[in-house]
């Protein structure tokens, strides 16, 4: 069982790997070596210019040490299909899934211990001692491997059997979290896509108009709304452009940043032309092809205009704001018509 459970994970691994070279092409890697050296900058800065009242430094950097600790998911690689065929080897498995913890353990412990030594100058600067710090190394880990065990626990009954479900529901989960993140950046196949209706979001749908004009509209927008993956990722990057126009204080690169967030929304959010290609009804409709276009563009003129007026208060300044203005609007008039109208094409 052992070899069989290598084998699925040098298969799903090898996959990834064929994914990470869309994921660090040229201007990727450009952006990251910026980011970088402006992420290195700011830290010397930090260091040369300590704040005399530090406790917000420190509950930042709290909040960062302790949201790391409940990261890391156990890599089972069990098949939905092993509950019926691998049942009586439950024990091996079980083995299996405990190795699989230990190696998640040290995995992201080490992660855990090499963030806490980029933060040790800080920590110095804030009065930890050498051995301060090694006790808070063992603290963090202690706390990981609490965590890790708590997780195993959820796939182990309490009479020592295996919860196939959980287990098979978990891995699943962990797969398809590392297969969403590739497919940011190429096609990437197997990705399964949950809907849910959220009833709190009903309310938004009552402002489009129930009429044959914005039949799309308001496929689109149900879309967004109730699928997993579209709505998430609008708030975690309009999350990202709000922390970079609020707390750089360079402002190019500030509205820079928010701009090429902005980008990566609006080239995921084409996607949604696709979205109901599967629901075969869909061709009864009595409506002219190009109106799924236009619903489209209309759709994402709505939404990308509406996150830049959320955007502009936290600009800092006029000229920022109407830089990062002037940008979104390039971005929806030429490019947008642009990908829409190649991708119809």
């Amino acid at each position: 069982m052992r070899e069989r459970f290598i084998e699925r994970r040098q298969a799903f691994h090898n996959r990834c790997l064929k994914y990470l070279k869309y994921v660090f092409n040229d201007h990727f890697v450009l952006v990251l070596i910026f980011l970088l050296g402006f992420l290195l900058y700011q830290y010397r800065q930090l260091l040369d210019h300590f704040p005399t009242e530090p406790s917000g430094l420190i509950l930042v950097l709290s909040l960062l040490i302790l949201g790391g600790v409940p990261l890391g998911s156990i890599a089972t690689f069990i098949e939905p299909a092993d509950q019926f065929f691998i049942l009586t080897k439950e024990k091996e498995v079980i083995e299996w899934i405990r190795g699989a913890a230990n190696r998640t353990f040290v995995l992201w412990g080490t992660l855990e211990v090499v963030f806490l030594l980029l933060l040790y100058p800080i920590l110095v600067l804030l009065g930890i001692s050498f051995w301060g710090f090694v006790f808070l190394a063992l603290l963090i880990l202690g706390l990981k491997y609490v965590c890790i065990q708590y997780k195993l626990r959820r796939f182990i009954t309490n009479t020592g059997e295996l919860d196939w479900r959980e287990a098979i529901a978990a891995e699943q989960k962990r797969r398809q979290s590392l297969l969403k993140f590739f497919a940011l950046f190429t096609t990437v196949k197997g990705i399964s896509s949950s809907v849910k209706r959220r009833t709190y979001l009903d309310v938004v749908t009552k402002y489009v108009e129930k009429t044959s004009s914005k039949t799309w509209c308001n496929l689109y927008l149900r879309a967004f709304l109730r699928s997993g993956d579209y709505l998430g990722l609008a708030l975690r990057l309009m999350l990202l452009s709000l922390v970079c126009l609020f707390f750089v204080k360079i402002d190019w690169l500030a509205v820079g940043l928010a701009f090429l967030f902005t980008y990566l929304l609006a080239f995921q959010l084409l996607a949604l032309y696709g979205h109901y290609d599967y629901q075969y009804m869909t061709e009864l409709f009595p409506l002219r092809r190009s109106l799924k276009k236009t619903n489209l563009l209309v759709f994402l003129k709505v939404l990308i205009y509406g996150l830049t007026l959320v955007s502009l208060p936290f600009s800092g300044s006029l000229k920022s704001a109407a830089l990062l203005l002037v940008l979104n609007f390039v971005l929806i008039e030429g490019y947008l018509r642009y990908k829409v109208k190649k991708m119809i094409d």
